[in-house]
């Protein structure tokens, strides 16, 4: 396939026609007028990810029940060849398309920005790990499993390790060859990495109700553990018994979330990615801002030490509750376990809440511009924001119906009650201070003023008392002999002492923002490594069932952990911003 695609010469014949029939009184055309969006490639591309999307779902969600004849392996099967088929591409765009004569004309400088590359890669690590954790699980009993299951954790190492490779020196391409097949590469690419995700969050699920019914249940549980994994009758024969092999099976289960968030978050770059192919950017309007990430830079240290006190109760109430509720049957523990979950979280969420509401007040005495020029990939955090705060919304709803209709009431269910209106407060007050945040323009205001004071004195110690004294009495403007515009003197004292006034808005919302990136911090580890009281509080299981209950949260929870991981993304980026 070369390099001269029909659609590439169909957007050059018109960029062409367009330069020839430019009139004299008519103004330049811009490369925005000049973007060609290809709507049928687009809708293919679309058409292919919904089809794949849903056939990995019914196969992944058919996998998760015993009594339905399909099979992990089956799973592993197709997540296995979607990823062999991804890997092929990236190696087709890396070696053929990125290297066609013009092939990238312009970069999005919004795209793939440096945190979000770097915390790409940290989960890849992690992931990698995982990989091994399994390759190591599997091989303990390989004489009775389906080779699927060992070549599963190798190919998605191998895909791990090239996609992160491809996303970090190509996550700000905007292609203009092979522009059909790179969009199916794209959204092939995307719908692997939501498939693995789905995949990843079931067998996780899974795992946990194994948890739970091993402390009353040891046959029926017993049955369970042959679902997992095991492709022989017999129990005995595949058991993981050897010290060695329990270590890996926990390994790699606390390592999901580490996965979980990884195929996120390369979804996230890709589907950006995907709405750059063909995209002409006008560096007129698209402004490109070189910021640097210094992070004891104009702060008054309140936010981190805040957030980090925040962070460091957090982790001693994780172990306790696990050490109390997993741990241990007494009824007793478990409800002290509880209590001191919720008092943690409602310190959390309420000081968070008020935090935000704080930050949303200091955006009103804010004097930058706003962003309004396109930017694909503030679009998809604005929309994951608001789309994975819906899963907490759903938990904290379903708690208040449960606890307000549910009698006796306790104390721990005016906690949790406490907790799911705070819940839903704090999600919607960050939004709103995430979203303002990420539509102001970076400050420019130390720059203008510093090179102003520059040029009038060529100082660098100004004294504004020296300067007022050189001022005539009759109050007439400075006109200096450089030709440059005439100055009062009021508009010099007020240029002079601006920056100082100014910076007092910024260092407020950077100390916010760093107490809210550590507290989310915090409130992502929590469930995502066992702290889940939606399990462990009878309110709600006694009011919608044994069944019905564990599907709500199963669902709905890890959209919640996902938004916490991608609030910690946004607000690094408000921070950096600030």
């Amino acid at each position: 396939m070369g390099c001269g695609h029909k659609d590439d010469k169909a957007s050059l014949a018109s960029s062409q026609i367009a330069s020839f029939s430019h009139q004299p009184h008519q103004p330049p055309s811009t490369p925005a007028s000049k973007e060609v969006w290809k709507k049928g490639g687009r809708m293919f591309s679309i058409l292919l990810a919904v089809h794949l999307a849903l056939l990995a779902c019914t196969l992944v969600s058919s996998g998760a029940f015993e009594k339905i004849a399909v099979h992990d392996y089956d799973v592993f099967f197709l997540l296995t060849v979607m990823m062999l088929i991804v890997i092929v591409w990236i190696i087709f765009y890396l070696v053929s398309t990125s290297r066609c004569p013009d092939a990238i004309l312009c970069r999005d400088s919004h795209a793939g920005p440096i945190w979000l590359r770097g915390g790409l890669i940290l989960f890849a690590i992690f992931s990698l790990v995982m990989d091994v954790f399994k390759i190591g699980y599997y091989s303990s009993f390989y004489s009775c499993l389906s080779a699927i299951k060992i070549i599963y954790p190798i190919v998605q190492a191998i895909f791990v390790v090239v996609q992160t490779y491809f996303l970090w020196i190509s996550a700000k391409d905007c292609v203009h060859v092979h522009l059909n097949v790179t969009r199916c590469g794209l959204m092939l690419t995307l719908t692997t990495n939501l498939a693995v995700w789905m995949s990843a969050v079931t067998d996780e699920s899974v795992h946990k109700a194994h948890s739970k019914l091993k402390k009353n249940v040891t046959e029926e549980i017993f049955r369970w553990l042959l679902k997992a994994g095991m492709r022989s009758s017999s129990a005995e024969e595949c058991n993981c018994n050897s010290q060695i092999c329990q270590i890996f099976k926990n390994g790699y289960f606390w390592l999901y979330p580490f996965n979980i968030e990884y195929s996120l978050f390369a979804s996230a770059m890709v589907y950006v990615m995907w709405k750059n192919v063909g995209r002409f950017i006008d560096h007129h309007s698209h402004h490109i801002h070189h910021l640097k990430f210094r992070l004891f830079r104009r702060t008054f240290f309140v936010g981190i030490v805040l957030g980090l006190i925040i962070l460091v109760s957090g982790l001693g109430v994780l172990i306790l509750y696990e050490v109390q509720v997993n741990s241990s049957t007494e009824f007793s523990k478990k409800s002290q376990a509880l209590t001191m979950y919720y008092v943690f979280n409602i310190v959390c969420l309420g000081l968070m809440s008020l935090v935000c509401i704080g930050g949303s007040v200091i955006y009103r005495f804010d004097k930058r511009d706003m962003d309004r020029h396109k930017n694909p990939t503030r679009t998809l955090d604005v929309a994951l924001l608001m789309g994975a705060a819906l899963g907490q919304y759903a938990i904290s709803y379903y708690s208040i119906v449960a606890i307000v209709a549910s009698t006796p009431r306790d104390t721990i269910s005016a906690l949790n009650l406490t907790y799911a209106l705070l819940m839903i407060a704090q999600h919607t007050f960050q939004n709103i201070f995430i979203i303002e945040g990420l539509h102001r323009q970076p400050p420019k205001e130390d720059h203008k003023h510093n090179s102003h004071q520059k040029d009038l004195y060529g100082l660098t110690f100004v004294n504004i008392n020296a300067v007022s004294l050189r001022v005539p009495d009759s109050g007439s403007t400075l006109a200096p002999s450089t030709g440059a515009e005439a100055i009062h003197p009021s508009d010099l004292v007020r240029s002079l002492t601006a920056p100082k006034k100014m910076n007092w808005r910024r260092k407020f919302l950077r100390e916010i923002s760093m107490f809210l990136l550590l507290s989310n911090i915090i409130l992502w580890i929590m469930p995502a490594f066992g702290a889940r009281p939606q399990f462990d509080n009878d309110t709600e299981l006694n009011f919608y069932g044994d069944s019905m209950w564990p599907a709500i949260v199963d669902i709905c929870l890890p959209f919640g952990i996902f938004y916490r991981m991608h609030a910690v993304a946004s607000l690094l980026e408000v921070y950096i911003m600030s």
